[in-house]
């Protein structure tokens, strides 16, 4: 083919303004690339190849793209939207990037990255989310690998109204540097309201790889060319509505589920979700807005001296002070930014011996509410002032307590309602007394559907289960029975619940014996704590019933665990681990290997909060 007839030869027009994208750098590479795949097409061998072999240091890396890997650890969901972020702005950008959930991760394979990004969050005592346990337990056990050639960036995401704030991303980023990692970016560490932070790390780490890129001479196209693998999941949601965007559905029931006489008070609601395409699985969460009570924005303006009215800015919008805390402001959890920073206004001596320490500040606000502090401590703010002591609202989630199959275009809640007193006043949580005293029946309730992945029904219905809970932990297993009655499931199915009562907290008693009676449930042991001398607890239940639990192990049953993080769950996990290591002959080590390999192969899931 001669040059003549080359330049007289004519390009498809949408090729053309393709090619009219692209930068010099990416012309030059695809040039290459083209030459390479003529040569291929004639029989020859790629001249790409060729020059490649005779020139590694100039041209290899054309053909060996930058790879970072994105792993997400998330226990709300949160986590993983910012990374499904990062992964966006990174492949737009030019760079071969892999996202992959902490479940789905192989921490075997952490030797072998070159770039590793985390975004982590944090849950119960400063521990790692659910799905990371396996891959934090591998990098702080005896088999953590040497990280010399890997660089990485972690950025945490945590609630600072929590003693062990970002915990779970300080220790990671600490562990990979200690294994010999090196950081690409400082560690970072968001609040509720972390979009803000996040977007300028991500932000940062896109420049400081693009970086990367126009050092080794790479070609932002290669990435698009090469076409990245990604372990992404297809939203199982199918509808418009999301966190975002929440679907406004109407309360169709609630009605107590505990007994007159009991300390606890759990509500039961229907929610139709009727025309909004909104689809979930048992296992996933509801995610709530919430407006405030309106008493207890009242008083916060009284103690403030503000009458309401004030205008303030937020959002980009002006509105009056009294909406904001009503709709878009926390004001039921207080935090550390409250306090220091309410304490520095008011100036006044006792307050600031409060915050003198980080220890001080966490206890104080684990036993005081933000009326409780302003009430103790008057003093008069502007609305701007009060802005700004203020994080922005977040949804509550809560665990789906019914089967789509079962119940149709309704979903189902088990609400265990917050109340507590408080300098001889009844106080009550944000979410749980919206849902139990503030919306009325019929009313609108603003919604969306969490996916959780980690917390599902083995996908063969043969395989045995055995389901572990307390309180309203009791949620999901209601779900998930459900959902195997629909199905004509044949695997055995075992609960084992505790409460308080069995007269007064035996939560959805009759639905139980009717799964019993239908042969749905087929082994059930209940835990009363409160109805004799010494307390009884589900981990007792489950050194019972040590045997029988290790031989449905052996028959390949997936166990779960849902309730309280800091005390039932830790305690049920050890309770396990005794069980395993007496009935398995194995010593402690061997039987924690044993319990995180079933974690590793989703025998093992947890849903705690």
């Amino acid at each position: 083919m001669t040059i003549e007839k080359t330049m007289n030869l004519t390009l498809p027009p949408e090729l053309s303004r393709s090619l009219a994208t692209l930068d010099a750098l990416q012309l030059a590479w695809l040039s290459g690339y083209c030459w390479s795949e003529a040569q291929n097409r004639q029989g020859g061998q790629s001249a790409v190849s060729q020059t490649a072999s005779a020139q590694p240091t100039a041209l290899q890396p054309l053909l060996q793209p930058l790879p970072v890997t994105i792993i997400s650890a998330s226990q709300t969901g949160n986590a993983r939207k910012v990374a499904e972020q990062l992964k966006s702005k990174l492949a737009a950008s030019g760079v071969e990037v892999k996202l992959v959930a902490a479940a789905d991760y192989k921490p075997k394979n952490l030797a072998d990255e070159k770039l590793l990004l985390l975004v982590t969050s944090t849950q119960g005592d400063g521990e790692p989310p659910e799905e990371a346990v396996s891959l934090h337990k591998y990098l702080f056990g005896k088999k953590a690998p040497n990280l010399s050639n890997t660089e990485f960036a972690v950025l945490g995401l945590g609630d600072s109204s929590y003693p062990d704030f970002c915990q779970a991303g300080k220790d990671f980023d600490a562990k990979l540097a200690e294994l010999g990692g090196t950081r690409l970016l400082e560690r970072q560490d968001c609040d509720l309201d972390y979009q803000a932070i996040a977007d300028t790390w991500i932000e940062q780490i896109s420049r400081r790889l693009q970086q990367k890129n126009q050092t080794q001479n790479q070609s932002q196209s290669a990435v698009t060319l090469s076409a990245p693998h990604s372990t992404d999941n297809a939203s199982a949601v199918g509808s418009i509505y999301n966190k975002e965007n929440p679907f406004s559905a109407t309360l169709a029931l609630r009605q107590k589920i505990t007994a007159r006489g009991s300390e606890k008070d759990v509500r039961h609601l229907e929610i139709d979700l009727s025309g909004s395409g909104l689809h979930y699985q048992p296992g996933d969460a509801l995610g709530v807005w919430f407006n405030n009570d309106p008493a207890l924005v009242a008083e916060i303006l009284q103690a403030v001296s503000l009458n309401g009215e004030e205008k303030v800015r937020l959002n980009g919008e002006e509105i009056c002070i009294r909406s904001a805390l009503l709709q878009s402001l926390e004001i039921t959890q207080n935090t550390p930014h409250f306090v220091k920073g309410y304490a520095e206004l008011a100036d006044n001596s006792e307050l600031n011996q409060r915050v003198k320490s980080i220890a001080a500040i966490q206890d104080y606000i684990q036993t005081t509410p933000i009326i409780g502090v302003l009430q103790a401590y008057p003093f008069a703010l502007s609305a701007e002032q009060l802005l700004g002591l203020l994080r922005p609202l977040t949804p509550r989630l809560y665990s789906i307590a019914s089967s789509a199959d079962e119940v149709g275009e309704e979903v189902h809640l088990t609400v265990g309602v917050l109340r507590y007193e408080h300098d001889g006043k009844i106080r009550s949580g944000g979410a749980s007394s919206y849902l139990a005293d503030r919306v009325e029946e019929d009313g609108e309730v603003r919604v969306f559907i969490e996916q959780n992945d980690n917390f599902r029904l083995p996908p063969d219905n043969d395989t045995p289960i055995i389901m572990i809970g307390a309180g309203t932990g009791i949620a999901p297993f209601r779900a998930f029975l459900q959902q195997r009655a629909a199905e004509q499931a044949s695997g055995k199915n075992w609960l084992i619940f505790g409460n308080q009562h069995f007269t007064d907290d035996f939560l959805y008693q009759v639905e139980w014996q009717g799964f019993a009676k239908d042969g749905y449930l087929h082994k059930y042991n209940f835990a009363w704590s409160r109805d004799q001398a010494e307390k009884i607890y589900v981990q007792h239940k489950i050194r019972e019933q040590a045997e029988s639990l290790w031989q449905w192990l052996q028959q390949g049953a997936h166990i779960y665990v849902c309730g309280d993080a800091s005390r039932m769950a830790k305690d049920v996990e050890q309770a396990l681990l005794d069980v395993i290591a007496q009935q398995g002959k194995l010593s402690a080590e061997e039987a924690d290997e044993y319990l995180d390999e079933l974690r590793q192969n989703k025998r093992y899931q947890r849903d705690v909060y």
